[in-house]
This record gives structure tokens, C-alpha cells and sequence, in this order.
């Protein structure tokens, strides 16, 4: 028996990198996937029929996460095709913009706190309010950066830590209900956010220097620890984070 079958699963911003990712390897587990997209209509079409085509069962919606009237109406839509959804993975985020604090226009400071942490909140709420939900699994992708800082990413780094304690604090209000909530917090991964180094053979190996495994991740490299933690295998997991990052964050201070 596949170890997500008769599950249904939404996982934001499963257009491309982690999220597309996790929705393919939920979908070989066997759960029915829900993939949503902000603006890439394309990938997230190819995703979905990608997933069709190998047998598996994947549906697909523009979201956009900071909507929080559609994120309702994506909810309702959803229970309408499968009564109702047993996994959430809260994916989608922007990047952090790169600027100092002093600088930092209010606008692009509400764009990543609106997408990073009212986004999930949205979500959330949404999955915890279905009228049928006996139990269920909550993942949210953070980052490193929930603990680990770095300059003229104030924004980035805020959303992240707030995520961080905010899944914590939902662990403790649900662990009762037979829900379960916990945290990814990925390093380096070879994801459009870290377009750069994607495309740069030499940022790449200097960015990696600095990863104990000298080596940057890929998506695939997060989702044993998604199907994990959404399986019977992490039935006494809950207001855990996985860190994935080749021990990037343990590194932090070596040769000082």
C-alpha cells in the first residue's frame, strides 16, 4: 500500500521547485494532489498533467495566497471535487528583497510578510474550519533563515521566524484533534530563489564552499522529509522543524 493513498493534498506554489517536488512525490505515494499556482499557468498545467498521465489523480487553481477571500473560495472548491483535503503543505513565498532596513520600501515589506505569513495563516484557517475534518497534517516550508540572519534580508527573515513559531503554537492548539503540524526549513536549495546560483556554475561552487556537504540541495532533496512527516511513519511527530540543508546552519561561526 502507497503510504498517502485515499489522501488528498494542497500544497501552495506547486507550480515549480520544492512545491512541484513534493506534489510529484505525494502523488507516487499515492495521494490526490491539489496543485495552485500564482502567475505560471504553463508549469503548473505541466505538473498537473504530468501527474494525470502517470495514473495519479492532480487538479489545478490560480492562488493567490494573500487573498484571503481565495483562499476560502480555492477551500471550497476543493471539497466540492474530494470532500475534503488531509494534507496541507504551505509552499509559496517570495524571496527577501535584498535591501537594508533603512531602505526598505513599505510595500515590499507587506509583500513578503503578506505571502510568507499571512499566506499559511490563510491557509490554515481555511483547512482547520472544513466540516469534516477528523485529522489531518499541516507542513509548512520555512527556511534556515528562521534562525540563521543574514544582512538586507530583514523582511525574508522575519517571515520565516514568525513561521517558525506560529506552526509551533498551532501544534499546541490542534495535537488533541489528531492533526499534525510541522516545519521544513530547507538551506540551499537550486530553486528559482536561488536563481543565481542556478544559473552560475562559479556562484554555485562558492556558495557551496560554505555547506559542510559542499553541495547545494535540490527540491528533491525535501521530499522524503515531506512524505515522511505526512505519512503513519511520523504519527507521533508534531511542532517539530526538519532542517534540510547539508549542515549549513551548524556552520555558521566555523573560523572565527
Amino acid at each position: 500500500m502507497k503510504k498517502l493513498e485515499n489522501r488528498v493534498a494542497l500544497i501552495t506554489g506547486s507550480d515549480s521547485g520544492i512545491g512541484r517536488a513534493i506534489a510529484l512525490a505525494f502523488a507516487a505515494e499515492g495521494a490526490k494532489v491539489v496543485i495552485t499556482y500564482h502567475s505560471d499557468e504553463a508549469s503548473a498545467a505541466q505538473v498537473t498533467n504530468q501527474i494525470n498521465e502517470q495514473g495519479h489523480t492532480a487538479i489545478c487553481f490560480k492562488l493567490d495566497v494573500t487573498d484571503e477571500a481565495a483562499v476560502k473560495d480555492l477551500f471550497s472548491k476543493v471539497q466540492a471535487r474530494f470532500d475534503n483535503i488531509d494534507i496541507l503543505v504551505n509552499n509559496a513565498a517570495v524571496n527577501g528583497s535584498g535591501a537594508p532596513v533603512k531602505e526598505m520600501l513599505t510595500d515590499v515589506f507587506d509583500t513578503c510578510i503578506k505571502t510568507n505569513l499571512y499566506g499559511p495563516f490563510y491557509c490554515c484557517r481555511a483547512f482547520l474550519n472544513q466540516p469534516n475534518l477528523r485529522e489531518g497534517n499541516i507542513i509548512f516550508i520555512s527556511s534556515i533563515h528562521e534562525d540563521v540572519n543574514t544582512p538586507g534580508n530583514a523582511d525574508y527573515n522575519a517571515s520565516k521566524a514568525a513561521i517558525k513559531n506560529f506552526s509551533r503554537s498551532l501544534a499546541l492548539e490542534v495535537a488533541g484533534q489528531g492533526i499534525r503540524v510541522n516545519n521544513i526549513a530547507p538551506g540551499m536549495i537550486l530553486t528559482d530563489m536561488n536563481k543565481e546560483a542556478m544559473e552560475n556554475d562559479e556562484v554555485r561552487r562558492e556558495k557551496a564552499a560554505h555547506i559542510p556537504m559542499k553541495k547545494a540541495g535540490t527540491p528533491e532533496d525535501i521530499t522524503g522529509v515531506a512524505v515522511f512527516l505526512a505519512a503513519a511513519e511520523s504519527a507521533y511527530v508534531t511542532g517539530a522543524t526538519f532542517v534540510v540543508d547539508g549542515g549549513l546552519s551548524i556552520n555558521t561561526g566555523q573560523g572565527a
